[in-house]
């Protein structure tokens, strides 16, 4: 039988988790951290039997990525980690391990290009990759043999989905965010693009250069992207995915135990 892979997003897991309840007073701290780790363990489990995983690993945050630095105000507005979970995140990986699953925790980079790694270099191989996450970062790698399944929906999420919510398709989501920016990610995009011009643009052009040298461009629409070149460019780099991270462990090394 052919390996199966299971990719989940820590944090996202947990934080959603958590933020179920969140105590308020430090009394009630222990207990709700005692039930989340039960919970997450659950989850995992639960995951576990629906993709009939060989292989799975819940890979973690580094402190900083490359994109702090290539771009400083990257996720500048985004709500801290509370401090009762962050100083209690080995608990957690107490509970992926205790349901079967290593965790990864890199030095500097971000789950999602960790992921992003495993799920491309395992797809080259032919082996199936379910990401588990409700960020819409991973949805650009949709294939036939990567899949992402929402845990709180219980659904995969489909091109046909994306399609659905963004007006464009898969191929295009990365050229999509570039141009109209992404506020939660504080990627700022082209100025005075926003989500309706995008989804025009991208009706009619597969790429930046296509835009930029088309006569049906309004003055004032080629006058913005010219303008945001620059920004357009930082854009596209934030939220690309890498899928070239060093690991510094094979498949072997995520069998379910």
């Amino acid at each position: 039988m052919k390996p199966r892979l299971l990719l989940i997003d820590a944090l996202n897991l947990i934080r959603r988790i958590y933020a179920v309840h969140e105590p308020k007073s430090a009394t009630e701290q222990e207990a709700h951290l005692k039930a989340c780790c039960l919970r997450v363990e659950q989850a995992v489990r639960s995951l576990l039997n629906k993709m009939a995983a060989s292989h799975a690993v819940a890979v973690f945050d580094g402190e900083r990525s490359w994109r702090y630095e290539f771009y400083p105000n990257y996720k500048m507005n985004r709500q801290p980690m509370p401090e009762t979970l962050k100083n209690n995140l080995d608990r957690f990986m107490a509970a992926f391990a205790a349901a079967g699953v290593s965790s990864f925790s890199p030095d500097n980079d971000e789950a999602d290009d960790v992921i992003a790694t495993l799920a491309s270099k395992a797809a080259e191989a032919g082996i199936a990759a379910t990401v588990v996450s409700t960020d819409k970062g991973f949805l650009p790698l949709l294939s036939e043999q990567i899949s992402v399944y929402d845990h709180f929906k219980k659904s995969f999420i489909t091109s046909e989905d994306v399609k659905s919510r963004f007006s464009v398709s898969k191929e295009k989501l990365t050229l999509f965010w570039a141009l109209s920016g992404d506020r939660t990610n504080d990627i700022p995009g082209v100025s005075g693009i926003g989500i309706k011009t995008a989804k025009e643009l991208l009706a009619r052009f597969n790429d930046y250069d296509a835009m930029l040298s088309a006569e049906q461009l309004t003055e004032s629409q080629r006058g913005k992207l010219q303008a945001g070149g620059n920004d357009f460019v930082v854009s596209l780099a934030l939220v690309t995915l890498r899928q070239d991270i060093e690991l510094g462990f094979s498949l072997k090394d995520l069998r379910v135990s």
